[in-house]
């Protein structure tokens, strides 16, 4: 049995279906009974979203907002802020960074069998620095010593130093969807794949733009990074 995260009743899901075709102006092709049918507001009971959200601590604390990859500049600034904070006196441990992958940044949450497996490069037209074609891994997670001109700005190296990353649900809806009708495969099935094979510690929001509101309501300040 597999665990989604993210509670998805017929109503909530009817609900996410209609905001995401509202957010990318798909508002003609959803059906108006979906539309009638959404929730105005939903409830959240997620004990595990809970607890990540509960990991926000320390003195300082920030948030970066990737709805793109934009070069890697959301992991970049992570690592600069973990930096900049430990010269000027504030350790690790008492300093709070969270990346929200969305839209366009939401492939840097999967591990590499995915972006092979479903052509995510392409999808969401990411090139490998080291080819210049679109690439087939992430290439921002364990990437070799010496890749970045800043040490510790993997994936990996961000999470060792206790930096938070949220995956984006209604991307993980929305866009397993086009990769659905690409592929001639079932949207749910790619969802659920993708879900099931996010990098360790990676968190499943409802949406991106909740949770960069609900971290902001907990002290972190906004970065946009996309």
């Amino acid at each position: 049995m597999l665990d989604l995260n993210v509670s998805t009743h017929r109503r909530g899901f009817l609900g996410s279906v209609a905001a995401t075709a509202a957010a990318f102006g798909l508002g003609s092709v959803v059906p108006q009974r979906l539309v009638a049918e959404a929730p105005a507001g939903s409830s959240l009971d997620d004990p595990q979203l809970d607890a990540w959200l509960k990991k926000i601590k320390g003195k300082h604390k920030q948030v970066y907002d990737v709805p793109e990859f934009n070069g890697g500049v959301g992991f970049v600034w992570s690592r600069v802020f973990f930096m900049s904070n430990a010269e000027t006196g504030t350790p690790e441990s008492d300093t709070s960074v969270v990346v929200i992958l969305r839209h366009g940044g939401l492939p840097f949450a999967m591990n590499d069998a995915m972006w092979a497996k479903y052509k995510l490069g392409e999808v969401f037209k990411v090139n490998d620095p080291a080819t210049n074609a679109p690439s087939v891994h992430n290439f921002f997670y364990k990437a070799p010593p010496g890749t970045w001109p800043i040490p510790g700005m993997g994936i990996d190296e961000l999470m060792a130093s206790g930096a938070l990353f949220g995956a984006c649900n209604m991307a993980i809806k929305f866009y397993s969807g086009i990769v659905g009708k690409q592929m001639n495969l079932k949207p749910e099935d790619i969802a659920n794949d993708w879900r099931a094979n996010l990098l360790p510690t990676v968190q499943v929001v409802p949406s991106g733009v909740w949770a960069v509101n609900r971290v902001q309501e907990l002290g972190c300040t906004y970065c946009f990074a996309g």
